[in-house]
């Protein structure tokens, strides 16, 4: 990877699956990622167990804020989007690359289910950056 990967996380309220894909694409990738993610409808919030659960890892996810698409389109075009499930409610974003994962979204999840899909994520991720 000679040149920073521009990676776009979408979900649809960017408070838990796309942040935290975000977070592991910064710890995996580097200096070698940008890494931004976005909802298709944000709720304008963090969710505090995505927030514990990456602090479990080191990560302080309080930092980040849940955005909308239209707040990061201006750093298109991307190397890849990734969407989480949102179908038809993710719009098209410039990229290289489209990649469409199927996480459930652990909002309502207890903290060791939560925890189940955030490491899944990791590991999506890594072989994201594998890839590209």
């Amino acid at each position: 990877m000679s040149e920073k990967k521009k990676l776009l996380f979408v979900c649809v309220e960017n408070s838990n699956r796309s942040q935290m894909s975000q977070a592991f694409a910064k710890i995996h990738g580097g200096e070698a990622v940008e890494a931004y993610s976005a909802g298709s409808k944000p709720s304008g919030v963090v969710n505090p167990k995505a927030i514990a659960a990456m602090k479990e890892l080191g990560y302080d996810l309080s930092t980040h804020e849940s955005k909308s698409l239209q707040e990061v389109e201006q750093y298109a075009p991307f190397d890849a989007v990734v969407t989480m499930g949102c179908g038809d409610a993710c719009p098209w974003m410039p990229a290289k690359r489209f990649v469409d994962w199927q996480i459930p979204d652990p909002k309502h999840m207890d903290p060791v289910a939560f925890n189940e899909v955030r490491d899944f994520i990791s590991e999506k991720v890594k072989a994201l950056l594998q890839e590209i």
